[in-house]
């Protein structure tokens, strides 16, 4: 079973989101997409300032099997991209939780409530 952290919110499109203390949203791709896709080779990022519809592909993560697009979780204005992912794209199958892609500023936090807790997940994955 993939791992599945109790502490952040999931996407049916397996994007996880953590909230940071300033608001802000941490988005990543969950440990399940990382096993499915395989080996990452490539991460196409937004750029820090571009504005997001919830639902948008804003992202993109190619692997030695496949392309795949990262949606954003919530509408918001991106804040930040992790260059450090893009020059390692490998550190997303090391550790899916530790390699973030981007934060995002929320246009509305009661948006968070549309998002899966970790159950709600697990079972997403589970009728894949």
């Amino acid at each position: 079973m993939s791992n599945i952290p109790a502490n952040l919110k999931y996407t049916e499109s397996h994007e996880w989101i953590r909230v940071e203390a300033d608001g802000t949203l941490t988005v990543g791709v969950t440990d399940h997409a990382q096993e499915a896709l395989g080996d990452v080779v490539y991460l196409e990022l937004p750029e820090a300032g571009r504005t997001l519809a919830a639902g948008e592909a804003c992202a993109v993560i190619e692997s030695v099997k496949a392309a795949s697009d990262i949606y954003a979780p919530v509408a918001g204005e991106v804040v930040e991209s992790n260059q450090a992912a893009v020059d390692a794209p490998e550190s997303v199958n090391a550790d899916a939780y530790a390699a973030w892609l981007f934060k995002i500023r929320p246009d509305a936090a009661a948006d968070l409530g549309k998002l899966l807790d970790a159950a709600g997940y697990e079972a997403v994955v589970a009728n894949a």
